[in-house]
């Protein structure tokens, strides 16, 4: 056996270089850099549109481990973004959007041999100071200390085209142009950096991003091995069963007369208290739960008084919710209230209030043709995950649950549990809820938490009776119950039910399970294109290395 190189014996974080009197520190990336390294992109790429922040998200989610920003003086100044992918698919034929999951970096595979790298930047104004080599350093550690075989990556040949346009001395191919770059008569600034880190070309990657027009769409397998690994094969590597529980309470609240706001909030903050009791790390409440609030009017409103006084409980409502999550430490997830807009609209929000005083807003999507009807309820037009202290999780409203393209932004995203607050008042409009709560769980391979009204409210229209059977959802395979039921609440009566979730559990199906959904898609065949980033309209980022019945909820 030939012998190994020693391993350095310097530490791998330099947390506190100096440049001058500027503090420099390399680390993981965290999902508050989100809008940072944003802005870092919009930077570098100004010739092409930036990742929009729910692909920064899903990338820091799906691998934290691998993602890692520079920082000088607090300002994100460097970013890169590697995944796990078996050697098949990491040194086979692909192109960006398919290998990195149209950019979320979804396709991360914790069992996969090698590291791959699709995206790597550093702010113009701090070149020189060797952030690059810093974040390439990141790369290497991270492969030794898994073992891994090594890195590989697509690298940019921005001076291609260039070449190509030349009336003398005329590059014609790609291969042509790398073999020049390797013997010296041409300088490519980016592939001479990849050289110069110990990075080996295997071959040219043709259309692999068809928006790097320097490139003229092509790159160059880019390869590293770790010395310290030495095998003809690829090592079938196992993801450990791990335990990372979480208590999930769901709340099926019976819809009741009350006197006054107090009275409705003592029976909401009934049922937070008994939860905490448990220890439960969250509770979810139905949709529309807040229209108990009309039941002390002293006479049936119109749909349209109804939207304005119940928008006149929202700040109060907010805040006493949010008090209510920090004083009995737990995140609550309180299901929809229908509020009008500073713009004159009428939205369905969910106001989910963290335990450490945060609280987050999550609009329906989807109003149902009775909301529209009704209400005149206007749809959303965002939808992302909300980090909390037990990972991303995400809210789909009643209806919205209905359509399977916001659950898989979710879940690209990183969410592990989606929560869905609903309001149906028959059997068939639960049903709907219910099955698709279920395809949603197993197609995505995550946890869904189901939390519906019963009862009825004589004296507010559209509420004139409810059904419900609440329920928290899993995948099935074979870690979680064999019906993917973890726990159900009995029909048609106020209860809370209670049950731990392994989330460890959903790493290692998505991994090695009987099926793989999300890491089967066929990528090269088809993905899900968003119009708009919520907080930052435009089109969405090219990718590259370098949205009947009488009850207003309806199902």
């Amino acid at each position: 056996m030939a012998q190994q190189p020693a391993r350095k014996g310097k530490p791998r974080r330099k947390a506190d270089e100096k440049l001058g009197q500027k503090r420099l520190e390399i680390r993981n990336a965290r999902p508050k850099d989100v809008r940072g390294i944003a802005e870092l992109v919009r930077r570098v790429y100004d010739d092409m549109p930036a990742y929009t922040h729910g692909e920064i998200r899903g990338q820091i989610n799906n691998f934290p481990e691998g993602c890692f920003v520079a920082m000088l003086d607090d300002q994100v100044v460097g970013y890169c973004a590697t995944m796990q992918l078996p050697e098949p698919v990491a040194l086979g034929e692909h192109d960006w959007d398919e290998v990195t999951g149209n950019g979320y970096g979804s396709r991360h595979d914790p069992t996969g041999d090698w590291l791959y790298g699709y995206e790597m930047c550093v702010d113009p104004k701090v070149r020189g100071v060797r952030i690059g080599r810093r974040l390439y350093e990141e790369r290497r550690a991270i492969a030794e200390e898994k073992d891994l075989t090594g890195i590989v990556f697509a690298g940019r040949m921005p001076g291609f085209a260039r070449a190509r346009r030349r009336k003398t001395n005329r590059v014609e191919t790609p291969q042509e142009y790398l073999d020049l770059v390797l013997a010296g008569k041409l300088h490519d600034p980016v592939l001479r950096f990849q050289l110069a880190n110990g990075f080996e070309p295997k071959g040219i990657i043709e259309n692999y991003l068809p928006e790097d027009k320097a490139s003229l769409a092509n790159a160059v397998m880019m390869v590293w091995r770790n010395p310290y690994v030495e095998r003809d094969q690829p090592e079938k590597k196992r993801l450990p069963r791990g335990v990372e529980a979480v208590r999930i309470a769901t709340c099926q609240l019976q819809a009741r007369a009350v006197a006054d706001y107090d009275e409705f909030l003592r029976a909401i903050d009934y049922f937070v208290d008994v939860a905490a009791d448990y220890e439960s790390d969250f509770i979810v409440f139905p949709e529309l739960f807040t229209l108990m609030l009309l039941s002390f009017e002293p006479k049936e409103l119109s749909p349209v008084e109804a939207i304005e006084r119940l928008s006149d409980y929202t700040p109060r409502l907010k805040s006493d919710i949010s008090e209510m999550a920090m004083r009995y430490n737990i995140n609550i997830i309180a299901g929809s209230h229908p509020t009008r807009m500073d713009d004159g609209d009428i939205h369905n929000i969910a106001y989910i209030c963290l335990r450490d005083g945060s609280v987050h807003e999550q609009e329906k999507i989807h109003p149902t043709p009775n909301e529209r009807y009704w209400w005149n309820i206007k749809g959303g037009d965002e939808i992302d995950v909300i980090q909390t202290d037990c990972g991303p999780i995400g809210v789909l409203i009643c209806y919205d649950s209905e359509f399977p393209e916001l659950a898989r932004r979710l879940a690209d995203e990183g969410a592990r549990i989606i929560f869905v607050p609903f309001c149906t008042d028959s059997r068939q409009g639960y049903l709907r809820v219910r099955y698709c709560g279920q395809a949603r769980a197993i197609e995505n391979q995550c946890f869904v938490v189901l939390s519906g009204n019963v009862g009825n409210l004589p004296n507010v229209a559209n509420m004139d009776i409810q059904y419900a059977q609440s329920c928290i959802l899993t995948p099935c395979d074979f870690p979680f119950a064999r019906d993917g039921i973890a726990a159900e609440a009995s029909e048609n009566v106020e209860t809370l039910t209670i049950s731990d979730v392994n989330l460890a559990d959903l790493a290692w199906a998505r991994a090695e399970g009987t099926v793989r959904n999300l890491a089967d898609r066929r990528f090269d065949l088809y993905r899900i294109e968003w119009d708009v980033d919520g907080k930052h309209p435009g089109k969405p980022r090219p990718r590259r290395e370098p949205l009947g019945s009488s009850s207003p909820g309806g199902g």
